[in-house]
């Protein structure tokens, strides 16, 4: 159904950086009030095109495992910055809920990039 040694490969690098952005949102509060939800969901729909570009199995099973790394990767930055004290507690569901649906869409893009990938090789 989906690939786990793929998926490891997302979340981490979506882990990796989604910390970054949340380590320099506690620092620099232009980013945490501007750029926190905005990057969370970029940085998550990224983790979901990186497994479905890798995995190219098809548009459902690309959003499946889309949803589970874009989702890992966002809701440990909520929680992250939950335990920082920049969002409140309040987020962790919403928040949740939002980075796992963006992450099932990146896994499209990211399905579609293997499609475009395959027909120009």
């Amino acid at each position: 159904m989906f690939d786990g040694k793929l998926i490891q490969r997302a979340t981490i690098t979506g882990i990796i950086l989604q910390i970054v952005m949340v380590v320099i949102g506690h620092y620099v509060p232009w980013v945490r009030d501007n750029a926190y939800e905005f990057g969370v969901m970029m940085i998550s729909g990224l983790a979901g095109l990186l497994y479905a570009r890798d995995f190219a199995k098809g548009y459902a099973k690309g959003a499946l495992g889309g949803a589970m790394a874009g989702g890992t990767c966002g809701i440990i930055a909520i929680c992250a910055a939950n335990i920082l004290g920049d969002v409140p507690l309040i987020a962790l569901p919403v928040g949740g809920a939002i980075t796992i649906l963006v992450g099932a869409i990146g896994g499209l893009f990211g399905q579609m990039a293997a499609n475009i990938r395959k027909l120009s090789a």
